[in-house]
């Protein structure tokens, strides 16, 4: 069990500087015309704002509730928006995440296929828009248009229990297309990936090509490890309860792992920044010691290069 007090410091301290880089890459990932026209980018900047989206939402909400040591009353639509924003958004990230790492073997092994606007638009643009209308509605009208009446529990952090949960066939239906499969195919799609990048480097002579594809694997690969260190976890020991596991052991587990899981889009942010070499650089010369460092390094290349023309 992870205490309140804990949650409340290591949300708080990394929430700031997670926004702060949330907005730092967003504005240049929209704004410069070759970043936003960039196909591999499109899910990254959806995905930055779904994090941004619940930055400013549900963690002030989770730091409050940590302060008041869960001593606040709320409506029950408020509880009712906070469940959306928590679950929903927490799932449609990583559906659209699941599914930018399919498509980004079409990206980098089958680039051709993306040649034609046509193309284009049914492989690259409808899926992800489909993909995030169909998770937006469906947590719309399951939280907020049931066909039963939701539950207020006070003393929970998210405190509404959504009534058509109660429904077997839903709950597994959610259970098993919107969290083990999305998560898993990450998983298994991120490996193969690896897999593949190294074969391409064996068997490819093109160096200039090969940096290329090199840096959308490593973006792609990056961000995974995010999901793999965070999410799987909570994936995995759902996966084991409705394999048999006792609800003590669940219960046991799934508080870390639910503590985990709510790191994974504090962290994304700056995994983001790290993958991107453009972006990678455009911070290093807003560092004033970097820059005094390289133009040291400039004046003395310099300096050497006078002294070997005389």
């Amino acid at each position: 069990m992870v205490s309140f007090i804990i949650r409340f410091w290591t949300y708080l301290i990394l929430l700031i500087p997670s926004i702060l880089c949330t907005l730092f890459v967003l504005y240049h990932l929209l704004f410069d015309r070759t970043l936003r026209l960039a196909l591999n980018n499109h899910a990254i900047i959806v995905l930055l704002i779904i994090c941004l989206i619940c930055q400013i939402t549900i963690y002030p909400w989770m730091l409050q509730f940590y302060w008041l040591d869960d001593f606040w009353e709320r409506s029950l639509f408020f509880c009712t928006l906070w469940q959306f924003l928590d679950w929903g958004l927490y799932v449609t990230q990583t559906v659209l995440f699941a599914w930018a790492t399919i498509e980004r073997h079409i990206l980098i092994f089958h680039h051709k296929w993306m040649a034609t606007k046509f193309n284009r638009f049914f492989i690259h643009y409808l899926p992800l828009t489909l993909l995030l209308l169909y998770c937006l509605l469906f947590y719309i009208i399951l939280d907020f248009f049931p066909a039963c009446e939701n539950f207020y529990l006070e003393g929970d952090m998210i405190c509404v229990f959504v009534c058509a949960f109660y429904v077997y066939d839903l709950y597994m239906y959610e259970t098993i297309a919107h969290q083990l499969i999305p998560v898993f195919t990450i998983v298994i799609f991120s490996i193969i990936l690896l897999l593949r990048t190294f074969f391409f480097k064996w068997r490819m002579r093109q160096p200039i090509q090969w940096r290329k594809y090199r840096k959308l694997a490593i973006q792609v690969l990056s961000i995974s490890l995010i999901y793999l260190l965070f999410s799987f976890p909570f994936a995995l020991i759902t996966l084991l309860y409705l394999l048999g596991w006792t609800y003590s052991v669940y219960g046991a587990v799934l508080p870390f792992a639910n503590f985990c899981s709510y790191l994974s889009i504090l962290l994304f942010p700056f995994v983001t920044l790290a993958s991107l070499p453009t972006l990678r650089r455009r911070v290093k010369n807003m560092l004033p010691p970097y820059r005094k460092f390289v133009r040291a390094i400039a004046a003395r290349t310099n300096m050497n290069n006078r002294v070997h023309i005389r």
